[in-house]
């Protein structure tokens, strides 16, 4: 079946537009290299003790054409707990299709051939719209545990997600997500731009410094006698089991 993400990329990016993230680097004190195979770049940095990673270059999910950028850091959450926000748009084109795989009888293809963003749509409980509250609109948001997902998503990081909305098309493929205990944003950038760069930073900083401490709080709460909810729920066997 034709991959309904496919799309035909340039040849790759002109390593030569990374001069506004080597600026934005070289401003905030963090450490720049070129990607010399893959024609992109890499800053790396940390916030506090917290150490990240940005990577601009071809992209590296079907769902997003030509470049990406991607921010990643190691949170050390325990690896059963998973959470994903992601835009409507993108999350429709997903659900859709993922039915159209199943009705057209590949569902045995779904765990190999499509993106992880897609199966765990599939695996996971969707927020209802009162849980993304001001978010509804442009967000949708699934997870393994529910309540850490709502903490999460309260606060500073619900209002970094808010100010992107009148800089981004709402179509715009746009993916955070919590796994296997590290934390990625993921979105399309065709050009480094240093404005959007900066403004894609704050959400994840914002998501990072509110999955840590959310993180911290549960853990606290587990080793005062009360259960930690992510240690007992696995979600994912069931969901698994049926595609």
């Amino acid at each position: 079946m034709q991959n309904p993400f496919r799309h035909l990329f340039d040849k790759g990016p002109d390593v030569a537009r990374a001069v506004a993230m080597q600026r934005w680097a070289d401003t905030h004190g963090h450490a720049f290299r070129r990607v010399r195979d893959a024609g992109g770049c890499v800053i790396e940095g940390a916030s506090g003790r917290q150490a990240w990673r940005i990577e601009w270059g071809d992209s590296q999910r079907s769902y997003i054409e030509g470049c990406e950028i991607r921010l990643i850091a190691d949170l050390g959450l325990p690896h059963s707990l998973m959470a994903m926000v992601l835009n409507r748009v993108l999350m429709a084109a997903m659900e859709k299709a993922v039915y159209d795989q199943y009705v057209n009888d590949v569902q045995t293809r779904i765990d190999t051939d499509t993106p992880a963003e897609m199966r765990w749509l599939v695996m996971y409980a969707k927020l209802e719209a009162a849980g993304l509250g001001s978010l509804k609109d442009r967000f949708g948001a699934v997870g393994s545990v529910q309540p850490w997902l709502l903490q999460w998503l309260s606060g500073a990081l619900r209002e970094a997600l808010m100010a992107t909305i009148g800089e981004v098309r709402s179509d715009q493929p746009f993916v955070l997500v919590v796994s296997r205990g590290r934390l990625t944003l993921r979105t399309a950038m065709p050009a480094p731009e240093a404005d959007k760069l900066a403004m894609w930073f704050s959400v994840f900083e914002q998501a990072l410094a509110a999955a840590r401490n959310v993180g911290e709080e549960w853990q606290h709460a587990a080793h005062r006698g009360h259960p930690a909810a992510w240690a007992q729920v696995d979600t994912a066997r069931g969901a698994q089991s049926r595609l």
